[in-house]
């Protein structure tokens, strides 16, 4: 056994490989939401969310930072996680370009924080920012849950760099 306590050789890693490796872990797609200082709302699609805390309730976020909407969360210091169902692709699409206005035509309402709620998701969850963290190119957003909500339905899945769903046999 070594005394070497330096760790590992760290080598270079391809950043197109990278995403390509990772990519081969199935998540949810979800659209976080948020206003900024005039009350506008703002969303991007995203599927770098996770739970972290039961008690107290907490959800993490990763959001790019040249994100239009990562200077509003910071600074609003609330948001919503959008759980979307199968049917929601469009919706999707339409949050994760940049630019124009995403939330027209979309139907949605505020609960707790204020954060938009789109009334296509399977399942939201409202919340207060808790803490910030850097993390390279992403900044990690860690909300304390003040409400949540789950209507049912199949969700969209994300695996490989194309959307899915579950089959009829899940």
């Amino acid at each position: 056994m070594s005394d070497d306590t330096s760790g590992p050789d760290v080598t270079e890693v391809d950043p197109l490989e990278f995403r390509e490796v990772l990519g081969h872990f199935a998540t949810g797609v979800t659209i976080v939401t948020t206003r900024d200082s005039d009350g506008n709302p703002h969303g991007l699609t995203a599927n770098a969310f996770t739970s972290v805390s039961l008690d107290p309730p907490l959800v993490l976020v990763s959001v790019d930072k040249k994100a239009e909407s990562h200077e509003h969360l910071g600074k609003s210091r609330f948001f919503c996680v959008n759980v979307l169902g199968e049917a929601s692709e469009d919706l999707s699409n339409k949050f994760a370009k940049s630019g124009g206005d995403k939330f027209e035509g979309v139907s949605h309402s505020d609960r707790h924080t204020g954060a938009p709620v789109l009334d296509d998701a399977i399942a939201w969850v409202d919340c207060h920012l808790d803490q910030v963290y850097e993390g390279g190119d992403h900044t990690l957003f860690m909300g304390r849950v003040t409400g949540l909500h789950a209507k049912g339905g199949r969700p969209l899945l994300y695996y490989a760099g194309k959307y899915h769903r579950l089959s009829d046999s899940d």
